[in-house]
């Protein structure tokens, strides 16, 4: 079988692929048409983040089985449509993490040392040693939007020198920040005390633009930013201003909206601004860490029919696979949905089997719960494999319960995650032999298909409420695809589930929670 190489990968990693027996062919820098015909023979494709693995690619692939990412970030491959083909899709979570917080700490020295723009001053033939005056950041206050893998990894080493560390991230408990040493606090106190902000996410409909103009105004004046994350984090037009009108100190960006950066993007002229083209995981050993986890996991699947650290596939046997798969696609997608209903941080998740599914092994089904709870939080850094670890290293308690009887459906899948606040019930079964439907949202029961763009609306059941909903959409250009009303009858409430063909934008949401009669409106993105 064949392997396609085609962006760089370190040595060791094209070593272990020849060594399992594989064919290996290096065809970097290859333009989309170009790839359309490489990957027609190709049974197995390492890609980093330069290569798009779109629709096209897909169709065009005869026997592709695995596409393998040497990094985390999936944005440049089509997953749908790779599970479409059933192409199993890896990533190798975890080996850039310390690269990338190393990275982000440079970023922090360099700039409260003026370090690039006292290099070029000396390399131009200038000694201005008055001019780079600096600030040491023994003292000051580091605040990190995201206290994920790399978030923590930084916070450790921001504490080894003598930095306070406070932190926004609505999705972790007090008590695993505190095992880090790291003040939790909200979004607006923690950028009123930060002389530096360094942020952690993944790029998500809520995360992009998350620091804007309004983000910056909330800064301490002449305080910095720091994203080393992902671009579209920043909105760099917003940063550009607040940086020029001497708002914040400085700011360091190794990732852009953009990438290769325009010659000419307005950041570039400023002397308070530094960056960096993408090098969070350039490391001579996060690419060879990446490179042999891919080329390991690769070769494994494609010899020996082993799955691991696989973003659309858990690691069972075809046997287990063909009888759980409309479940495993069920599980996630209830685990998202109520990722992005919970109000806080998640406690315990409570998982029932009822009817036939209890007599089958449903541990696969609890990691696509799981993963699918914490995809929306921690994006590409979660897969069948870790899911269950990174549920425990959140400190979120998982209790399985099983019963033969399902009262009114052959099989029926519950789920309650409970958080300080509330706590949250869907339950799920499949319709037909493949087609996963949720029957029930707390106390409501309803039929609807969970997908795409959606609007889950709690209103009064009271004439012109659905009326007025159905306005305020309309009159904002977004088109309602499906409904679904279920009614409590007993206290006059509804909740809608809405399927729209686009996104619901703030503005909107807005406008929606202020109509007589809606008590709450959330987007959700399935």
């Amino acid at each position: 079988m064949k392997v396609l190489i085609t962006d760089p990968i370190a040595e060791e990693g094209k070593e272990i692929l020849a060594a399992a027996g594989l064919e290996v062919e290096e065809r970097l820098g290859l333009s989309p048409e170009e790839l359309l015909d490489a990957i027609k023979d190709a049974d197995g494709l390492v890609i980093r983040s330069n290569t798009k693995v779109t629709k096209d690619v897909v169709d065009a692939a005869e026997r592709l089985k695995v596409v393998g990412r040497a990094g985390t970030g999936l944005d440049n491959v089509d997953i749908p449509a790779c599970n479409k083909k059933g192409i199993v899709v890896m990533n190798t979570p975890g080996g850039n993490t310390n690269s990338a917080a190393e990275h982000t700490m440079a970023m922090i020295l360099a700039l409260s040392r003026h370090i690039p723009q006292a290099t070029a001053s000396l390399k131009a033939g200038k000694w201005e040693k008055k001019r780079f005056l600096g600030q040491e950041v023994a003292g000051k206050v580091l605040g990190i939007v995201g206290i994920g893998r790399i978030g923590s990894i930084l916070s450790s080493i921001a504490q080894g020198m003598k930095m306070k560390v406070i932190a926004f991230d609505p999705h972790i408990r007090p008590e695993m920040a505190e095992k880090l040493g790291v003040t939790l606090m909200d979004l607006d106190e923690m950028l009123a005390q930060a002389d530096y902000v360094s942020v952690h996410t993944p790029l998500t409909p809520e995360t992009k633009g998350l620091l804007n103009a309004e983000f910056f105004a909330k800064m301490k004046d002449g305080a910095m930013v720091i994203n080393c994350a992902r671009g579209g984090i920043v909105n760099e037009k917003d940063l550009y201003d607040a940086l020029s009108s001497g708002k914040l100190g400085g700011a360091a960006l190794d990732v852009f909206e953009v990438e290769p950066v325009p010659a000419d993007h307005p950041l570039l002229s400023l002397d308070n601004f530094i960056c960096t083209p993408h090098l969070g995981a350039s490391t001579r050993e996060a690419q060879e860490n990446v490179a042999v986890a891919v080329a390991r996991q690769i070769a494994d699947y494609l010899t020996k029919g082993e799955v691991r650290n696989a973003v659309n596939v858990p690691s069972v046997s075809s046997e287990v696979l063909a009888k759980l798969g409309p479940f495993l696609e069920l599980g996630k997608k209830m685990g998202a949905f109520l990722a992005q209903v919970a109000g806080s941080p998640v406690d315990e998740i409570l998982i029932s089997y009822q009817g036939d599914i209890a007599e089958l092994d449903t541990k696969p089904v609890t990691v696509s719960v799981l993963t699918g709870l914490l995809t929306p939080i921690l994006r590409e850094d979660v897969n069948f494999v870790n899911a269950p670890i990174l549920a425990e290293e959140r400190g979120i308690k998982v209790t399985e319960s099983k019963s033969s009887t399902a009262e009114d459906f052959t099989n029926l899948l519950t789920v309650t995650v409970k958080t300080k606040g509330e706590d949250t019930t869907v339950a799920g079964t499949i319709f037909g032999k493949k087609e996963p439907r949720v029957v029930k949202i707390n106390d409501f029961r309803l039929e609807a298909a969970l997908e795409g763009h959606m609007l889950l609306i709690y209103n009064e059941d009271k004439p012109g409420v659905i009326g007025r909903i159905g306005v305020t959409l309309g009159e904002a250009g977004v088109n309602i695809a499906r409904m679904h009303v279920g009614q409590d009858s007993a206290f006059n409430r509804n909740v809608i589930l809405l399927n729209t063909t686009t996104s619901v934008d703030q503005a909107v949401l807005d406008a929606l929670r202020k109509q007589d009669g809606v008590s709450n409106a959330i987007v959700l993105e399935l």
